[in-house]
């Protein structure tokens, strides 16, 4: 590890839309793992996820955008809306390789993509190159990756949230207020998204 370069997280995802989980976990990884900073990195469209629920690009910028607003380590990136669909990890990490010489990267991701991380596009590369920082999910171990050693486990919560229940329950009218940032969901609202 270069002492002297900024330390980043690279959290990807759709967002779609970012909760009070997502933000959990970026806080911790900061606290633990010897971050600068963690990025928001959202994308167009994960090769696998169905781009039917998808709420546009700028919309989900624009909720992580207001998530974060008052915590200057955490950023909203959105480099992968100029590069070619489905977003692949890797194409994400070369380009702001590119953009970002000075920076070194990390990867956060739940042990459930670990389990099945042997699916991502060169895989080999992105572990070979670069830390993944691992949160646990519940009913996954991690897999063979486990114990890799460019694997760091977080001590996270296990959160029981996902962006699919809490836009099912927007779309039903129920109380999500514990579980989206204020801001969300007063955008959420006004904009009509989810119903």
């Amino acid at each position: 590890m270069n002492t002297t370069a900024k330390v980043v997280g690279l959290y990807l995802g759709s967002f779609n839309p970012i909760h009070k989980g997502h933000l959990s976990i970026a806080r911790q990884v900061l606290k633990t793992a010897g971050l600068h900073e963690v990025w928001f990195v959202i994308s167009p469209q994960s090769p696998f996820k169905s781009v039917a629920a998808l709420l546009d690009d700028d919309y989900r910028y624009e909720m992580v955008r207001l998530a974060i607003k008052n915590n200057p380590r955490l950023r909203a990136c959105n480099i992968e809306f100029g590069l070619p669909q489905p977003s692949y990890t890797i194409n994400t990490l070369k380009a702001l390789k590119e953009k970002y010489p000075e920076t070194e990267f990390c990867i956060i991701i739940g042990s459930d993509n670990l389990d099945a991380f042997d699916k991502w596009k060169n895989y080999e590369d992105i572990i070979g190159q670069y830390r993944l920082l691992v949160y646990p999910r519940a009913g996954s171990d991690g897999g063979r990756f486990r114990h890799h050693p460019s694997v760091t486990w977080i001590e996270a919560p296990l959160l029981d949230i996902s962006s699919t229940a809490v836009r099912a329950a927007v779309n039903q009218g129920q109380d999500v207020s514990k579980l989206l940032p204020a801001m969300v969901l007063r955008y959420i609202n006004k904009m009509g998204f989810y119903k």
